[in-house]
């Protein structure tokens, strides 16, 4: 069933372009994308003196292979002692690298998740237009970590997310079709309950999963995202109001009426390694999990199911794709020549190129990094099927103001907890935003 995909490909309603599987062109100095990876495989100048290069950065999924990178690049680069650190996971990374500035403990290579997060910190990223690598990026990454016409940073890989949903489970229960309505969702989580089955793993004590993940699922809905998002800022537009919104409401209560219980206190950890271990048919997650679905069960046949809010195909039958954040550059760096090199060193030597694919299960972002469905897994394999059918939407909560999400997803968990009513859910969003645009 898994078949080879010479590239994912994104569609976008924010005027991003489609997606194309071209061939590699020119980098930025007049060299082949060849001669530019050999280039970059040769170690940085080396003049006797070793020097720390500090990373941070927040997907705890890629942590362990991180360290195993490590090793191979101080070895092959003797000169470099790589420093990574990883915050994430339910720890709030953004949080986390404001006091490593704040405290002068300044990493050289960050991520940034681009839009406005990209506003916020763009005097501290340099400007990496004029890289190698440039010229392999799939256009429709670049806008989200552009400003003023300059590239701040290189795009860590593209996702997609939705339902991931177990194939023998929904066999098991007569479940034939993917539900792309609400009523067809819930009469599916209906047979799995009445075959002993738990329809949902909710990892719900995770703020972000709810306020970027599950919050999108009506942002990116609206018949113009951008002009919703502009109109929630100025005014013009409110949540309270919004039908997709008040919608939206009741896939949030189908989920906890057909879910696991304490879903309030489900970590991302438990919340993965308990849906990969059979524990329960669908969960609301991406192909980023499936890392760690593979060392539970490495046997199971995945695909990724539409989050829908109402009765209308034509707007549910769809999952969401993006870029969840870039690798920046701190331009005070001092060793930022060095930081340079790695990043290209990551994205066209062979090594950093299987580490990607194969280590980190990344659909890449740029058209020089060659995989396949059997190197990435299922979900990705799932998401490739959306975005060749244009079935898919973009990732918009980051254009909101710098804090947004994180409130957002702690009035959900309200909400979930029985602290907040669904028009009063409703208010604190706009009160949110109002506020933070304030400050």
């Amino acid at each position: 069933m898994k078949k080879k995909i010479a590239m994912v490909m994104m569609s976008s309603a924010l005027a991003m372009s489609a997606l194309t599987a071209c061939g590699s062109s020119s980098t930025n100095n007049g060299e082949s994308g060849e001669n530019a990876t050999n280039a970059a495989t040769e170690a940085p100048a080396a003049n006797g003196e070793k020097k720390v290069l500090k990373i941070f950065q927040f997907k705890v999924e890629i942590a362990d292979a991180l360290s195993r990178l490590e090793k191979e690049y101080e070895a092959a680069f003797p000169n470099i002692d790589l420093k990574i650190e990883t915050v994430g996971g339910g720890a709030d990374y953004g949080a986390a690298l404001k006091a490593k500035f704040a405290s002068g403990d300044e990493p050289d290579i960050f991520n940034n998740g681009g839009w406005n997060e990209a506003v916020v910190w763009k005097d501290k990223m340099e400007d990496l237009s004029g890289e190698p690598w440039v010229a392999e990026l799939i256009e429709s990454t670049k806008q989200q970590i552009t400003l003023d016409g300059k590239l701040l940073g290189m795009p860590m890989n593209t996702e997609g997310y939705g339902y991931i949903y177990n194939k023998a489970l929904f066999e098991k229960a007569g479940i034939a079709e993917v539900p792309t309505t609400l009523t067809g969702l819930r009469e599916a989580s209906q047979k799995l309950k009445d075959a002993g089955i738990t329809p949902f793993q909710n990892g719900y004590g995770e703020w972000w999963v709810l306020g970027n993940h599950t919050f999108n699922t009506a942002l990116a809905k609206q018949p113009d995202p951008l002009a919703f998002v502009n109109g929630i800022k100025d005014g013009s537009q409110t949540f309270a109001d919004n039908a997709l919104f008040k919608e939206w409401v009741n896939l949030i209560d189908a989920t906890l009426e057909f879910g696991q219980k304490n879903p309030l206190t489900t970590d991302y950890n438990t919340q993965v390694t308990e849906f990969a271990a059979g524990g329960a048919a669908m969960t609301q997650q991406g192909n980023w999990t499936q890392v760690q679905i593979d060392s539970v069960n490495a046997d199971a046949d995945l695909g990724l199911a539409p989050m829908p809010l109402n009765d209308d195909t034509a707007l549910n039958d769809n999952i969401f794709v993006g870029v969840p954040s870039n690798w920046v550059v701190n331009n005070q760096s001092k060793v930022k020549q060095e930081a340079k090199d790695f990043l290209n060193w990551l994205v066209t030597s062979d090594a950093g190129k299987r580490y990607i694919v194969e280590e980190f299960k990344f659909i890449p972002a740029l058209k020089n990094i060659a995989f396949t469905s059997e190197q990435l897994g299922d979900i990705a394999a799932s998401i490739a099927e959306y975005s060749s059918a244009g079935k898919t939407l973009p990732w918009v909560w980051a254009m909101l103001p710098d804090g947004s999400t994180q409130e957002i997803g702690a009035s959900i968990q309200a909400y979930i907890g029985g602290k907040l009513s669904k028009d009063e859910l409703l208010a604190s969003f706009d009160k949110t935003v109002q506020g933070l645009l304030k400050k």
